[in-house]
């Protein structure tokens, strides 16, 4: 079998946690923060796991990332 090719776009915006879980960027941070709340903009500092439905996907993409 030849090897998969890693989507380049995902391999940089997500990791993977050691117990396999995936690791993003906060979403909604790039512009409009006038019109967002100081409670959301601190909030949404660092990173955050990504919800197992959406997981699934990234799995897909990055199919020499996971650890599991």
């Amino acid at each position: 079998m030849p090897k998969l090719k890693t989507k380049s776009g995902c391999k940089k915006r997500f990791r993977f946690t050691a117990t396999g879980k995936v690791v993003a960027s906060q979403a909604g941070k790039r512009h409009g923060m006038r019109k967002r709340t100081n409670r959301f903009i601190r909030n949404a500092r660092g990173t955050t796991i990504m919800d197992e439905s959406d997981t699934h996907r990234i799995v897909q993409y990055m199919p020499y990332g996971n650890s599991k």
